[in-house]
């Protein structure tokens, strides 16, 4: 058993025969009563968010969870099939689990999975990737930066936001996390 104080960010914690994932914490000290720490967890069965304060020194439980990386090889059906680096066996994770990473996962790319007694829990991508625009609408003359934006379609086949003077086959630095372009990549 561990403590309160023991929570970090990345740390899985079993409450209630549950799995939760901290996604954010602080040690909050006020100045009259006992410390605390107030928590962000996110449920790793059904993706809810909720807030949870715990008195510092309580006693948790914190989940045994194993990363790796892994390199992604294809789809099947609704499943991702990954290889681990170190020995090469192969996982095939839930296109649940897999999440909004879907939209970001080309052939090859690296992520890392945790893992729970077998059990993939959650993937972690890197906080960006560099993708082809495949389809946009072309800009026209005279527009700038700070004009607007348009949609456009990823070599994926996520839509993001992009400015309007990104061309089809531009590569774009795309953040996994927000959706959100980060700019153009020249080779």
């Amino acid at each position: 058993m561990a403590t309160s104080n023991d929570i970090k960010n990345g740390s899985v914690l079993k409450l209630e025969g549950q799995l939760w994932n901290t996604l954010e914490f602080q040690h909050v000290k006020p100045g009259k009563g006992g410390a605390f720490i107030r928590t962000k967890l996110r449920n790793l069965t059904s993706g809810k968010v909720v807030d949870k304060t715990f008195n510092a020194g309580a006693k948790v439980e914190l989940a045994t969870v194993d990363r790796s990386n892994y390199q992604f090889l294809y789809t099947d059906g609704d499943d991702f099939v990954f290889m681990d680096l170190r020995d090469y066996d192969q996982i095939t994770v839930p296109g649940a689990v897999v999440g909004d990473a879907a939209n970001f996962l080309l052939e090859s790319n690296e992520v890392s999975i945790a893992l729970h007694e077998g059990t993939p829990l959650y993937l972690e991508m890197q906080p960006s990737v560099v993708l082809e625009i495949t389809y946009t609408e072309p800009g026209l003359q005279g527009d700038r930066s700070s004009a607007g934006t348009k949609p456009a379609t990823l070599e994926t086949g996520h839509e993001i936001q992009v400015p309007l003077f990104v061309e089809q086959g531009t590569k774009v630095k795309v953040d996994t996390r927000s959706s959100e372009y980060l700019g153009r990549v020249t080779d």
